[in-house]
C-alpha cells in the first residue's frame, strides 16, 4: 500500500502533515511522493479564508481523476475544510472515500483500513471521524516535510482571540497550551535530527500558557529550550501586540540564540476598525508597541499583516494606516483583502466595502512597502549578514539562504558566491553586494565558514 499527500495552507497544518505521515509509517505503509503511484492519498486542507477552500476543493476534484483514470483507490479528506464543511463534502464531494476532523489526526491509520474495508463491501458506510477537538492529544511523532537544517513547533492549538473576521476559534477550537516539557522534549528531538532553525508557532504564541499556567509564560519556555538545546536560531512568529510583555520583549533583546525578528499581524491601526475587529487594543495599542519594540531591540526585524476594505473602513481610516505604513517602516509587510466568511460576525456586518475599492487600498499600500523595503535593503549593501545555507542554484551559479531577518516561505533569500560548495544547513557570512528586489545578493566571507558546523 502507497500513500501520496497534499498538504494545503499553514505551518500549523504542515505540522499536522507529519504527524500522520508517521502514524502512517509506523504502521508499515510506504509513502510516496507521487500521486499517480499511490493507492491513497490524504488531502491535509485549509478553509481559512474563501481562496483557501477553492484551493482544497480544486485539489480533491484534481486527485480525483486519479481514481477514474488510474488506479487510485481511496481520497481521505483531512484538516479545516472537513472540519467546517463535513456535511457538505459528504452530500457535494462523492469522490472523498473519508473525512477526518482536526481532532482526529491520530485516527489516519484506521481510515486508511475503513476506506480499504469498504472497498471490498460496498455496504459499510464512508469512514468519518470528528473527534472533540477541544480534548484531542497534542503534538506527536513527526517526520519531518522541511529539510533538516530547520523545522516548525507548534506550542498551542486553537484560539481564543475571537477576531471577527475569522474562522479558526470554529475550526480549531478553544486555546489550549501545550506542557512545557513536551515542547522541551520536541526541541531535542528536533536538534538530533539536524534542526538549526527553530520556528515558534500557534495561532498566538504570545498567548502561551495562560491556560495552563495561569500567565503567560513564553518567555520561560524560551529560557528552558535555550536551556537544553543548541539551537543556533530561535524564532517566534504570530505574536499578538497586547500580549508583548516587558518579560518576553527583554527575552528577545537579551537571548542571543532567539533570532531578533517578531511576526507580529496588527491588522489595521484605525481605533473603530480594530473594534469592529474584535482585537484587543486600539490604535494607540499598536502604536505604542511597535515604538517599544524598536527602542529596546534597535536590530529587530519587525514583521507584520494589515487587512483592508474590512466592513465600514472609511477612507479616513484607510489614510490613517497608509501614513501609519509610511511612518512605522515595517522591515516586513503582507496585506490582504478582507474575505467574509460565512458564520463570522463581520460577514454579517453593514458597510461591506466593493471588491475593486478593496484591491485599489492594497496596491496602494504594497506600493508604498516596496518603496520602503527598496530603501530598507540599499542600506545593507556593504554590510554583513549570518546565512543559514538552503542550496545551490546551478543556473545561477550561485548559494542561497536565508538571513535571520528572514522566515522560511515568506521572507527573501540572500543569493551569494563562494569559493567552494557549501553543504546546505551550514552557517556562514555573506557580505552583501547588491539588492535583487527583494533578496540581497553577495559574497561568502570564508573565513566564517566551518565545515564541521
Amino acid at each position: 500500500m502507497k500513500i501520496g499527500f497534499v498538504s494545503l495552507g499553514c505551518s500549523k497544518n504542515q505540522l499536522d502533515t507529519e504527524v500522520m505521515l508517521h502514524e502512517l509509517l509506523s504502521a508499515g505503509y510506504e509513502i510516496t511522493p507521487d500521486e499517480t503511484e499511490a493507492d491513497i492519498v490524504i488531502i491535509n486542507t485549509c478553509a481559512f479564508i474563501e481562496s483557501a477552500k477553492k484551493e482544497a476543493i480544486d485539489n480533491i476534484l484534481d486527485i480525483a481523476w486519479l481514481k477514474k483514470h488510474r488506479s487510485l483507490k481511496g481520497i481521505i479528506v483531512t484538516g479545516c475544510l472537513s472540519e467546517r464543511y463535513r456535511e457538505e463534502i459528504l452530500a457535494e464531494l462523492p469522490e472523498v472515500d473519508a473525512l477526518l476532523g482536526v481532532g482526529s489526526i491520530h485516527n489516519i491509520v484506521e481510515a486508511v483500513e475503513g476506506v480499504m474495508a469498504r472497498r471490498k463491501n460496498k455496504r459499510l458506510p464512508k469512514y468519518t471521524s470528528f473527534e472533540d477537538k477541544n480534548t484531542v492529544r497534542l503534538g506527536g511523532d513527526r517526520v519531518l516535510t522541511t529539510p533538516e537544517f530547520y523545522s516548525y513547533l507548534k506550542i498551542s492549538e486553537g484560539c481564543d482571540n475571537c477576531c471577527t473576521y475569522c474562522a479558526i476559534p470554529a475550526i480549531r477550537g478553544r486555546f489550549r497550551s501545550r506542557p512545557m516539557e513536551d515542547l522541551v522534549a520536541e526541541a531535542k528531538q528536533l536538534e538530533a535530527l539536524g534542526v538549526r532553525e527553530l520556528n515558534i508557532i500557534a495561532q498566538d504564541v504570545t498567548r502561551y500558557g495562560l491556560d495552563l499556567y495561569g500567565k503567560y509564560a513564553l518567555a520561560e519556555l524560551l529560557r528552558k529550550i535555550t536551556a537544553e538545546t543548541e539551537i543556533p536560531w530561535i524564532r517566534l512568529l504570530y505574536c499578538y501586540p497586547d500580549k508583548m510583555t516587558d518579560e518576553l520583549i527583554a527575552e528577545i533583546r537579551d537571548n542571543p540564540r532567539i533570532v531578533k525578528y517578531v511576526d507580529m499581524p496588527l491588522q489595521h491601526v484605525s481605533s473603530a476598525v480594530l473594534r469592529r475587529m474584535n482585537r484587543h487594543g486600539d490604535g494607540d495599542t499598536v502604536r505604542a508597541v511597535v515604538a517599544k519594540l524598536r527602542r529596546e531591540i534597535p536590530e529587530l526585524t519587525l514583521r507584520t499583516t494589515f487587512i483592508v476594505g474590512f466592513p465600514g473602513e472609511t477612507e479616513a481610516d484607510f489614510e490613517e494606516l497608509s501614513a501609519f505604513v509610511d511612518e512605522a517602516k515595517f522591515d516586513r509587510m503582507g496585506v490582504f483583502t478582507y474575505s467574509a466568511e460565512e458564520g463570522t460576525p463581520a460577514a454579517a456586518m453593514d458597510g461591506q466595502i466593493d471588491e475593486q475599492v478593496k484591491q485599489d487600498r492594497m496596491d496602494i499600500l504594497m506600493r508604498q512597502q516596496m518603496a520602503i523595503s527598496a530603501a530598507a535593503n540599499e542600506k545593507k549593501v556593504g554590510s554583513t549578514v549570518r546565512v543559514l545555507v538552503e542550496d545551490y542554484d546551478p543556473v545561477s551559479e550561485a548559494h542561497f539562504g536565508r538571513s535571520a531577518a528572514d522566515a522560511p516561505d515568506i521572507d527573501g533569500k540572500v543569493y551569494f558566491k563562494a569559493a567552494c560548495r557549501i553543504a546546505p544547513g551550514s552557517m556562514l557570512d555573506v557580505k552583501v553586494r547588491e539588492v535583487l528586489d527583494y533578496d540581497l545578493y553577495g559574497h561568502a566571507v570564508m573565513s566564517s565558514y566551518n565545515k564541521g558546523e
